[in-house]
């Protein structure tokens, strides 16, 4: 696990997708050149045979059964992932950041256990960003999504032509968020399963206006 900065007012926990590691969104955190002091953790999901990928052994928040990855989910490694990061943001709170000091943001499956992850917590966090990804489990949101989850802002982005994680399957997640009165910020771009450079503005001018050192 990767961390950076020092006296830190806000922490990103920042979650990489199927088949990289923690390091891969380490350029864009010093791209976004935010305002106030955030410490940025990258954790390493743990090595697992990937089903989708002939079983191959790689890192992965959870298995992925099939190209249709909407079907038959992975819980158990979700769930198992789920009480990593929470661990992550108990470590946090510890350090002495606020839950609503703290964000998770995650690309792709790691965009996907972000937004899981951040709507069954007891306290707000400051919000989530989940880059080219969807909402997994959403049949048990309702009935888990903690008291005030709707008060954690939510930023999407998403390519109209991503072949990995469909486009559609984005708009749903979105549009089940929403049914869960939850406020989320959507914006989408003309590219595949990837990040772009006005998504980087987006992601900076977003986390400008929810980080500021007078927020409680």
């Amino acid at each position: 696990m990767l961390e950076s900065g020092n006296q830190p007012q806000y922490s990103i926990i920042w979650l990489h997708g199927l088949g990289a590691d923690g390091e891969d969104f380490v350029p864009v955190a010093d791209e976004l050149n935010l305002p106030v002091a955030v410490r940025y953790i990258f954790p390493h999901a743990p090595r697992r045979p990937v089903t989708v990928n002939g079983g191959f052994v790689m890192r992965a928040w959870y298995d992925i059964a099939s190209g249709d990855i909407a079907a038959r989910q992975d819980e158990t490694g979700i769930r198992a992932s789920q009480n990593a990061i929470e661990a992550l943001i108990a470590q946090e709170i510890a350090r002495g950041i606020a839950p609503s000091h703290i964000f998770l943001a995650g690309f792709s499956q790691g965009g996907a256990l972000a937004l899981h992850t951040a709507l069954r917590q007891a306290a707000p966090l400051g919000g989530v960003l989940a880059l080219s990804a969807y909402l997994p489990l959403t049949g048990t949101v309702s009935a888990e999504a903690g008291a005030n989850a709707q008060q954690t802002p939510i930023f999407m982005a998403h390519g109209r032509n991503d072949p990995i994680v469909p486009y559609q399957l984005g708009i749903a997640s979105r549009e089940a968020l929403l049914r869960l009165g939850c406020t989320v910020e959507w914006h989408e771009y003309a590219m595949p399963h990837s990040v772009c450079a006005q998504e980087l503005c987006d992601i900076a001018i977003w986390l400008a206006k929810h980080t500021s050192t007078g927020q409680e």
